[in-house]
């Protein structure tokens, strides 16, 4: 007789999601709200014009359908670049990375971590595995929209966080906060989450079960105060995910999702946020609130399947303080229950790099060179011999090449598969060296974007790629610099 299959546990906020009803809008640069309807599979309501990522996005939003039913084209070039891939020894939405895709998450996590340190986080480690009977976790577990690993040991039973909220919220429960002190603000990267998501939605790096995730929590005075933070917010994530390399706001689409009595008592902060992001907003409101939060507005990257990720997320929050008894003594010495900001400024790291991958794929349709930028790109530069007899001469180049991830092709290729090679590789600079530069003690650079060939000194080079990273966190190759060297993952 088979197992019998257990039954999966449900929070009351995901069973209540099933049955919300919302009424959606798009709100314009001019503060008016134009209501949505959908009709035969087609919205209307708001004329879209030159927007149409934004219809994209809300006619996926308003069909409330997650299932996956082609691949991304992010999941071929994960694979092909040696970025990740499915792992096939471990449950479905649980990856393996590569060299280079566990670099790029590390200078993602540096950078997060970098900023959110200078935005005056707190740094904190918490448990990955809770009681699943503890009050309050009980009590919060039910009223957040997503589904949980359980695991049964021999004296509890346990749930797998799916966000830094749990380890926080217990953590500021036993601290002493005055509201002189406020904002404090804690933070986490979470290696990692886990959400036990439906395996149709699950999708290469878009949708996981496991995933890193930089999560920062605010606590503050009142809703006045809670605006004000949120905005400070809005610009620090627009920086990081500028700096990371999206060009805002054209590469994602703004949702705000609110509740009708927030929104009508703050539609000027409301429009004041769409008015800075620079274009239409889509606008789910509730007339009643069944989850912690009040309000929440995501940054969302539609794909080459026209279905969506949130990547930056920022949520109100005023019920946490109550369920895990969070207080601070306000100036006339009484207790008061904070309300608490939720922010994500990149959501899951591994979803950066699904966005990434799929405006590469965007570029490559549009004719344009795929690129990851170049802080990010595992390899910044390969430098190209054009004959074995520079391959000596090459190899005493390469520790001049200071902060610079370079490799060196030493394969009998010929000089137009070597370099064929470093564009399906997505390499930004390739350097040529033959006779003529070993003679100068110059090297021929290419740039891969520009179709620029130039000669320029090493020190040239080096001081221009310093330019153009600085600031951004860096990190050596993680692979062997000469090709005959190393191994290939992805056959």
């Amino acid at each position: 007789m088979p197992a019998k299959k257990k039954e999966e546990v449900e929070s009351q906020a995901l069973k209540a999601e099933k049955t919300l009803k919302s009424s959606w809008y798009v709100l314009d640069l001019s503060g008016k709200l134009h209501e949505l309807s959908v009709k035969e599979g087609k919205v209307s309501g708001y004329d879209f014009g030159k927007y149409d990522n934004l219809k994209k996005f809300t006619s996926y939003e308003l069909a409330k359908s997650r299932e996956v039913k082609e691949a991304p084209a992010h999941v071929s070039l994960m694979k092909r670049l040696e970025i990740a891939d499915y792992e096939p020894g471990s449950d479905q939405g649980n990856m393996r990375f590569y060299p280079k895709g566990r670099l790029m998450k590390s200078l993602l996590e540096m950078y997060v971590n970098q900023r959110l340190n200078d935005y005056g986080a707190m740094e904190v480690e918490t448990p990955i595995m809770y009681d699943f009977e503890h009050s309050a976790l009980k009590k919060y577990l039910n009223r957040f929209p997503a589904r949980q690993y359980v695991i049964e040991t021999p004296n509890k039973k346990l749930f797998l966080r799916f966000a830094a909220d749990f380890g926080q919220f217990l953590m500021a429960h036993d601290m002493v906060m005055s509201y002189k002190d406020l904002p404090v603000k804690l933070y986490e990267l979470t290696r990692y989450s886990f959400r036990f998501e439906q395996s149709g939605e699950l999708t290469g790096l878009k949708r996981l079960r496991a995933f890193t995730m930089p999560d920062c929590h605010a606590f503050v005075h009142d809703t006045e105060h809670a605006k004000e933070e949120m905005m400070k917010r809005f610009g620090l994530a627009w920086d990081i995910q500028a700096n990371i390399g999206f060009e805002l706001p054209n590469d994602l689409e703004f949702a705000i999702r609110v509740t009708k009595d927030f929104y009508d008592n703050n539609r000027d902060f409301v429009f004041e946020m769409v008015k800075r992001w620079g274009k239409p907003a889509l606008i789910e409101m509730w007339n009643e609130r069944i989850f912690y939060f009040i309000m929440k507005y995501e940054w969302n990257f539609v794909d080459s399947t026209d279905k969506a990720a949130a990547l930056t997320t920022d949520q109100m929050d005023v019920e946490s303080s109550e369920t895990y008894d969070i207080n601070f003594v306000d100036r006339d010495g009484k207790k008061k229950k904070p309300l608490i900001l939720h922010l994500s400024p990149t959501g899951a790291l591994e979803r950066t790099i699904y966005a990434m991958l799929e405006k590469a794929a965007f570029h490559h349709k549009a004719g344009k060179p795929p690129a990851i930028p170049l802080w990010l790109s595992p390899i910044q530069a390969r430098l190209v011999p054009v004959s074995q007899e520079q391959i000596e001469y090459c190899e005493k180049m390469l520790p001049l090449f200071k902060d610079i991830r370079i490799d060196m092709d030493d394969t009998t290729d010929t000089l137009g598969k070597k370099i064929k090679k470093a564009e399906e590789e997505w390499v930004p600079y390739i350097l040529v060296v033959g006779q003529q530069e070993q003679k100068s003690g110059k090297i021929n650079v290419r740039n891969r974007l520009s179709r620029v060939q130039r000669e320029m000194t090493v020190e040239e080079f080096v001081k221009e790629v310093a330019g153009q990273i600085a600031h951004m966190p860096f990190k050596p190759l993680p692979l062997p610099k000469l090709l005959s060297k190393r191994p290939i993952f992805v056959g």
